[in-house]
Formats: C-alpha cells, structure tokens, sequence
C-alpha cells in the first residue's frame, strides 16, 4: 500500500548492498542556481522495498513556510555489482535516466550517478544531471546538479536527511 513503508526482512539479494537506505529520510536543505535566489527547503525521501529485485523511491520538498516544492518518484536497480541505475518521473514534464556507481565499504553507502533528461514539449529546459547519495550510519546526505536553460553542469541542491 502507498504510504506504508517498512524494512523488509529479507530483500531481494542484489539489494542488499543498498538495503540499509530503505525507510523513510527527512531534513534540511539549501538550494541555488544562477537563474534563481537561494533558498531553504525541507525534503522527505522515502525508499520502500516491494519485494522486487529494485527499490521505489519516492522525494518531496517543502519550503520553510511548509508550501509543497518538488516531487518526483522512480525506481532503483542495482544490475550489476558496484552499478547504479535510476529511473525517475517528475511533474514538470522531465523523465530522468540515471546511470553510475556503487560503493560500499565502512559502514557507508555511496551512490554517483549521471543523468540524462527527456522533457515534454512545456518543460524547462534541463540537459543533465548528477546525483550523489551517501549514507553513513543514520544520516543521508544528498547533491543535486543540473546542466538547464542555458547554464552548464552546476550544482543545485543539498540536503543532509536523518531516518524518521
């Protein structure tokens, strides 16, 4: 059921690598680009196992005053050892196609992935992406960058998420 997020007992072998980021993630974030002014953000990101050889992935933000920001949803798959792919839809009309590497040594989890972007005829211009997600123990930091409307590969947003 949507919503109902739990640790499963016993993932799908290739997850167990990942299986420590599975549960629910929030906390403070900060955002800036040359085309807009910084800001304050709170995100939520919830990885849920279905007992599927990948993770759903669900992310939304607020601002400080508790107005929706962004959401996006997708899937993570672990096709091979030390490879990341990640697939994800938002409401601005981008899909994202992300592809990199996993590392996993004490006690840390890393996750670096480059992304393409394919955006329907409305959306904003966004070329690509990098995502990098590390988890040491109960804290989930998380880097955002995009190459869009006109500006090269910079980076956009960070967050630094504890386990709810």
């Amino acid at each position: 059921m949507i919503g109902h997020y739990s640790r499963r007992v016993n993932p799908a072998p290739n997850l167990t690598p990942i299986a420590s980021l599975i549960g629910t993630w929030t906390g403070p974030g900060r955002g800036e680009y040359p085309t807009i002014d910084p800001f304050d953000y709170t995100e939520t990101i919830t990885i849920e196992d279905i007992g599927k050889p990948f993770l759903v992935y669900r992310q939304r933000t607020r601002s400080a005053a508790g107005v929706p920001l962004h959401t996006e949803s997708g899937f993570l798959r672990l096709p091979a050892d030390g490879v990341v792919e990640f697939t994800l839809a938002q409401p601005t009309g981008h899909t994202e196609l992300c592809e990199g590497v996993l590392e996993v040594g004490d006690g840390v989890v890393a996750l670096r992935m480059s992304g393409v972007v394919t955006g329907t005829a409305t959306a904003k211009s966004v070329e690509a992406t990098e995502r990098r997600y590390r988890l040491d123990g109960d804290s989930l930091r998380t880097d955002f960058a995009m190459a869009a409307v006109g500006v090269p590969m910079t980076h956009h947003l960070t967050s630094e998420l504890g386990r709810v």
